[in-house]
């Protein structure tokens, strides 16, 4: 049997190159000539950099739920804690930026606000908090209008889930498994029902009861995340109003009690 050597990379390639150095390093641009800005924008484009990873790695694990290869998704969905936790511990470093240093470079942001980013939106409906009035924001730019209506409208990792546990035998109700994917998720007594069997009988299920608690996890992670948000704008602007026109700290403090994977909490309470 003749043996084919790997493919090797271009000779002439260099760390620069592959990744593309000179572009991702002219991104940042400071509209003001405050010292701080730089740190600003350099913190939120690599955030949104952990969130293309996240959103790459949660559309995986939801296919690999799919197909019910549950370890794939195990390792994906693990990844994308430890990628959660560099997002929450990035609040730290912006929290560098005093009150003076914020108000001398707010002027300069407009009407730009992270309530506009597109990916978090898109992360948000993947874990299955889905808000069609969150997509009217984007009307300007059809291409990412359309990428969210298409992530409204797909089931989110807890939907696949519920239909993996009907398809394992639960009894998931119909009308949780076949619905406009659109509107926000309802929490169903028997849903619970089947996630206290997963848990009472974690032996048994044990893929599922992993499911579970990863799922947990993530939501986990991302209360924490938005935890560090409100403590992080409250810390630097206080109860002013945000740049994107929301209440600030206030709407921050209501974002808190929204939940993904309402019977994976309420179940504890049941076992």
């Amino acid at each position: 049997m003749e043996l084919r050597q790997p493919p090797s990379a271009p000779t002439d390639i260099t760390y620069g190159g592959y990744l593309q150095l000179d572009r991702l390093l002219d991104c940042q641009q400071p509209l003001s000539d405050t010292h701080d800005e730089l740190l600003f924008i350099v913190i939120h484009q690599a955030s949104e950099l952990w969130l293309k990873l996240c959103l790459h790695e949660l559309e995986a694990a939801r296919t690999a739920i799919v197909e019910d290869r549950l370890g794939l998704a195990f390792k994906m969905m693990a990844r994308v804690a430890r990628v959660q936790t560099q997002l929450i511990q990035s609040w730290d470093v912006l929290a560098t930026i005093t009150p003076a240093d914020y108000s001398a470079m707010r002027g300069k942001l407009g009407s730009s606000s992270g309530f506009q980013s597109a990916q978090y939106r898109a992360l948000e409906f993947i874990m299955g908090n889905k808000n069609a009035d969150m997509i009217a924001v984007h009307e300007r730019d059809p291409a990412v209008h359309a990428m969210l209506a298409a992530a409204a409208a797909t089931p989110s990792l807890y939907d696949e889930t519920l239909r993996l546990l009907a398809r394992r035998g639960f009894a998931i109700p119909a009308d949780h498994l076949d619905r406009d994917f659109t509107q926000g998720y309802v929490a169903s007594a028997a849903v619970e029902a089947a996630w206290r069997e997963v848990y009472a009988q974690s032996e048994r299920h044990w893929d599922l009861y992993e499911l579970a608690e990863k799922l947990v996890d993530l939501e986990y992670r991302v209360q924490l995340w938005r935890f560090g948000h409100l403590k992080t704008i409250e810390r630097i602007i206080g109860f002013k109003r945000g740049t994107g026109g929301t209440a600030g700290v206030p709407y921050l403090a209501r974002v808190i009690d929204q939940v993904f994977f309402p019977e994976l909490l309420t179940v504890r309470v049941a076992l």
